[in-house]
């Protein structure tokens, strides 16, 4: 593909995105075996949801569908802030793992919120 196919890998909102999944891929690792099918599928897929969605919006023609994909990425980063927390109570993140990826999901959602008006308003 070329630069211009692959434009939204300069968007800061997708890196912040495509960070947060990393990061959290990489805390999942040390879940229980148990639960690979359960919870620590299900946060990963919430929050690969959101970069994937983003750059498939923006692969699409025109503003509604990057809009919609935008939402839908919104959706993604709810959820992915909820299973966080759930899993925070269960124990299968410590505290300073947990504070990490949420100031980080909470930078996600600041920058997906703003460039959601921006595209809304176009």
């Amino acid at each position: 593909m070329s630069e211009d196919q692959d434009r939204w890998r300069r968007l800061d909102v997708w890196k912040d995105a495509d960070e947060l999944a990393f990061q959290i891929y990489q805390a999942t690792v040390s879940f229980p075996k148990e639960e690979s099918y359960g919870i620590t599928s299900q946060l990963r897929r919430a929050a690969v949801s959101i970069p994937t969605n983003i750059v498939e919006g923006y692969s699409r023609a025109g503003d509604k569908e990057l809009r919609r994909f935008v939402s839908i990425a919104l959706g993604s980063l709810a959820e992915t802030k909820y299973l966080l927390s759930f899993c925070h109570r269960l124990s299968y993140l410590n505290d300073p793992q947990y504070q990490r990826l949420v100031v980080l999901a909470a930078k996600v959602g600041k920058r997906l919120w703003k460039f959601y008006e921006k595209i809304r308003d176009e």
